[in-house]
C-alpha cells in the first residue's frame, strides 16, 4: 500500500499559559541588590511575547539572585523549548523539580520535551508522576496518549484516550489524536467517527482534514478529498506542500488545469520545491510542452543531482525533442547506476538509431531482451533493477533498487501517469500548549500590518527602502552627540538574539541610572534610559523614565514619541497575558487596553502638535486604531502620513489592508500595488490571493 503522505498530527502555534503580572518596582541602582521575583516577572512578561532569548537572560538574573527558587528554572526551560533546546529544557525541569517536587507542571513539560527527544517512554513515566498529582489532568492524559502511540502500545493509547474522552468529551484535540491512533490500527471506520467528531467541535483543526483526506485519498474518493484539502489549504495558506498534494488529487480528478495552478503557486511560495518543480514536468510533458518539462527537470537535478527519475524523464523528453546526444548522455549516467535496468537499454537504442548508428542500436536491444530472458528463466539468480517511483519524493529522496509496495514497484517506462506527493506537509509534532484553544483565531494565517515604528540603539535589518526613516529632532539629537549610541528609528521593537547586545543594554541602563541617581540626569539622559528599557521589554520603567524626560523637557517630541510606542507596547503586551475568566473580567481589561492606548495616541498628538509633518507619529496611531477595529480612523491617519510622504509604502500597504477589512476592494487593491511598487514585498502576495 502507498506510504501514507499527509501529516497525522499537529503542530500549532505556542500560546503561552496565561500569566498575571505584578507591580513593577522602582528602578535599581548597579549596585543594589536584584529583586529577583521583580526580574522573573518581567522575564514571564518577555516569555509572553516569544522574545525567548532575552527572557532566559532575565531567569538567568533570577536564578544567580535566588538559586533555590523553583520558578526560574522552569520558566527558562519553558524559553529554551520554544528554541528547539529539549536538553535544555530537559535538564531544567530537572532542577525545577530538585526544589520543589511538587511542581506538576515541570513533570508535564519535561515530559513533552523528552518526547520531542524520542525517548517517550521517560516521557510517560513524567505523565505517570504527574497524574499522581492530578488523576483528572487533561494534559497529562493526552501527552500520554501521544507517547503510548508512538510506542505501538495502541491498547494502552486506546485506554487513555477512552479515559480522556470520557472525562473531557468536547475536548477536540483528543478526538483528533485518537483518530490517528485508530488510522494506524487500520480502523479507517472508527478513524473518521473520531474525526468528524473533532470537527463537529471546531473547524479550525487543519489535521482533522488532512487525516480524513488520506482517508478518502486511499479510497480513490478525489472530490471529498479534494474538499478536505481545500479546507486545509483555507487554513494553512502559506505551506507550499499543501499545494503539491492538492494538486495530486486535482490530477486524479482529471483538473489538469487546477493541478498545474497548484504547482504553479508551490513554486511561487518556495523556487525550490523539487516536489512541484517534477510533476510540473510530467504534466507539461502530457500536454506537450516539452520544452518547459526539460527545464523543470533540468532544475530539478541542479537541486538534487542524485534524482534518477527526474533524470530518466529528462532523457525520454530529450529523446522526444530529437536531443539525441543529450537524451544518450543522461541514460549512460542511469546505466553505469543501474545496470540492469534494461528499460535504459532501449532507450539508448533508440537514440542511436535516430543518430545513424544501427549497429550499436541493435546491440542494445539484445542486450536489454538477453536481460529480461535471464530474468524469465532464473528470477532469483538475475533480478532486474527495478528503481521504485517513490510515493514520497522529497528534495533529498533516495532511491533504491528495492520496492515496499506494489505501487512502488511500477517501472519508470511507463508513461507519465502517476504524479509523486510530498511527505509531511506539515511537521507532525505536538506543541506544549495548556490553552489547546486559545487565539483560535491565530492558527489561520493573518496577514499583518506593517509594524508601529519604535526607537532603538540599533538600526533595523536593510529593506528595499532606499532612505532610511528619520525625523528632524531625532536627527538633530544624534548630531548634537550627547550620549555615547546613536538612536534610530526602526519598524517594530527588534528581539534582541545577540547576547552581547543584550549585555550591552542592561549594562548602559546601570550607567544611566547612576548618572540619574546622582543628580547629573539630563533629558537626554532619561531619554536614552527610556529606550534601553524598552527595548528589553521593561514597560513600566521605561514609562517612568520618558516621564521624567518630558518633565525636564515639555517639548521633548522624541521623548513624546518613544513613550507613546512604549505605551502601545505595554498595552499590548499586557493583552497577551492576562486571563480573562470571565465577561465581566474580559470588559474591565478591554477598557483598560483601550484606555492605555488612548494614552498612547495621545503622546503622538502632542508630538504632532510640536512637529505637524512627524509622518511616523501619524503611521503608529494608524496602526493603534487599526489593531482596535477602527478602520475608518487608520485610513485617515494613513492619509494623512501620505500628504506628507507619497512615497511612503508601509502607509500604503496598510491602508490597503484597512480598505479590505472594510470592503473595499478597489481602494484596496491600488494601495496595495502602490505598496508594492515602493519595496513592501508581501502586497503582491495578498494581490494574488486576493484575484
Amino acid at each position: 500500500m502507498r506510504k501514507n503522505v499527509f501529516l497525522t498530527y499537529s503542530r500549532r502555534l505556542l500560546q503561552i499559559a496565561a500569566i498575571a503580572a505584578t507591580p513593577f518596582l522602582s528602578p535599581i541602582s548597579a549596585s543594589a541588590q536584584i529583586n529577583a521575583e521583580q526580574v522573573l516577572t518581567i522575564g514571564r512578561n518577555v516569555l509572553s511575547m516569544e522574545d525567548y532569548m532575552l527572557a532566559i537572560q532575565y531567569f538567568n538574573q533570577a536564578i544567580n539572585a535566588k538559586p533555590y527558587l523553583a520558578d526560574p528554572y522552569f520558566f527558562r526551560a519553558l524559553a529554551k523549548l520554544n528554541l528547539d533546546d529539549y536538553k535544555g529544557a530537559e535538564t531544567d525541569c530537572t532542577l525545577a523539580l530538585e526544589r520543589n517536587k511538587f511542581k506538576s507542571e515541570a513533570y508535564k513539560l519535561r515530559g513533552f520535551a523528552r518526547q520531542q527527544m524520542g525517548l517517550d517512554s521517560l516521557a510517560i513515566s513524567d505523565y505517570d508522576k504527574g497524574l499522581q498529582h492530578d488523576p483528572t489532568d487533561k494534559y497529562f492524559l493526552f501527552y500520554k496518549g501521544v507517547a503510548q502511540t508512538s510506542l505501538d502500545n495502541y491498547d494502552e493509547a486506546d485506554k487513555t484516550f477512552a479515559s480522556l474522552l470520557r472525562q473531557y468529551p468536547k475536548f477536540e484535540e483528543g478526538f483528533t489524536a485518537r483518530g490517528r491512533l485508530n488510522i494506524l490500527r487500520g480502523d479507517t471506520v472508527a478513524a473518521l467517527e473520531d474525526l468528524d467528531k473533532a470537527l463537529s467541535l471546531s473547524k479550525s483543526l487543519i489535521n482533522p482534514y488532512l487525516m480524513r483526506a488520506e482517508i478518502e485519498w486511499a479510497r480513490k474518493e478525489w472530490d471529498k478529498a479534494g474538499e478536505d484539502m481545500d479546507a486545509a489549504i483555507r487554513l494553512r495558506p502559506e505551506l507550499p506542500d499543501l499545494y503539491v498534494n492538492r494538486a495530486f488529487i486535482r490530477y486524479n480528478s482529471d483538473d489538469f488545469f487546477g493541478a498545474m495552478s497548484d504547482y504553479n503557486y508551490t513554486l511561487e511560495l518556495d523556487p525550490k520545491n523539487t516536489s512541484a518543480l517534477f510533476n510540473r514536468a510530467l504534466l507539461r510533458y502530457e500536454v506537450k510542452d516539452l520544452q518547459r518539462a526539460e527545464e523543470d527537470l533540468s532544475t530539478v537535478l541542479e537541486l538534487n543531482p542524485g534524482n534518477f527519475h527526474a533524470l530518466y524523464n529528462r532523457g525520454l523528453i530529450r529523446l522526444e525533442m530529437n536531443k539525441n546526444e543529450e537524451a544518450l548522455a543522461d541514460f549512460n549516467a542511469i546505466a553505469s547506476r543501474y545496470p540492469r535496468f534494461y528499460a535504459v537499454y532501449y532507450a539508448m537504442a533508440e537514440c542511436k538509431r535516430n543518430m545513424g548508428d544501427m549497429r550499436r542500436a541493435m546491440q542494445l536491444v539484445y542486450h536489454a531482451d538477453d536481460l529480461v530472458k535471464k530474468y524469465v528463466t532464473n528470477p532469483e539468480k538475475n533480478p532486474l533493477d527495478r528503481p521504485a517511483i517513490a510515493a514520497a519524493e522529497t528534495t533529498d529522496a533516495k532511491y533504491s533498487g528495492n520496492a515496499d509496495s506494489e505501487e512502488a514497484e511500477i517501472e519508470v517506462m511507463e508513461k507519465f501517469n502517476r504524479l509523486v506527493t510530498v511527505s509531511e506537509a506539515v511537521q507532525t509534532e505536538m506543541s506544549y500548549n495548556e490553552k489547546i484553544k486559545g487565539r483560535v483565531q491565530d492558527r489561520n494565517v493573518q496577514v499583518d500590518i506593517e509594524p508601529v515604528y519604535a526607537l532603538s540603539f540599533y538600526d533595523a535589518p536593510v529593506s528595499l527602502k532606499s532612505v532610511s526613516n528619520y525625523f528632524r529632532e531625532l536627527d538633530d539629537l544624534n548630531q548634537q552627540r550627547l550620549i555615547r549610541k546613536q538612536i534610530y528609528l526602526t519598524p517594530g521593537l527588534q528581539n534582541i538574539s545577540d547576547s552581547k547586545q543584550t549585555d550591552e543594554l542592561f549594562l548602559l541602563t546601570d550607567d544611566l541610572r547612576n548618572v540619574i541617581a546622582d543628580g547629573k540626569g539630563r533629558p537626554i539622559d532619561h531619554l536614552a534610559l527610556g529606550v534601553a528599557l524598552t527595548m528589553l521589554k521593561n514597560f513600566p520603567e521605561a514609562i517612568e523614565a520618558l516621564n521624567d524626560a518630558i518633565a525636564a523637557d515639555p517639548r521633548f517630541t522624541t521623548a513624546y514619541m518613544a513613550r507613546g510606542f512604549a505605551k502601545y507596547a505595554q498595552a499590548i503586551s499586557e493583552s497577551h497575558i492576562k486571563d480573562n475568566d470571565s465577561k465581566k473580567d474580559l470588559l474591565l481589561d478591554t477598557r483598560a487596553q483601550a484606555a492605555a492606548l488612548q494614552d498612547a495616541v495621545n503622546d503622538y498628538d502632542i508630538a504632532l502638535q510640536l512637529n505637524p509633518r512627524l509622518v511616523y507619529a501619524w503611521f503608529n496611531k494608524g496602526n493603534i486604531f487599526y489593531g482596535a477595529g477602527d478602520f475608518t480612523s487608520a485610513m485617515q491617519c494613513y492619509s494623512e502620513a501620505l500628504k506628507i510622504d507619497s512615497g511612503f509604502g508601509e502607509a500604503y500597504f496598510n491602508r490597503g489592508l484597512s480598505y479590505l477589512r472594510a470592503g473595499n476592494r478597489t481602494q484596496a487593491f491600488a494601495d496595495l500595488s502602490k505598496a508594492g511598487e515602493l519595496g513592501v514585498l508581501p502586497s503582491y502576495n495578498i494581490l494574488k490571493r486576493m484575484h
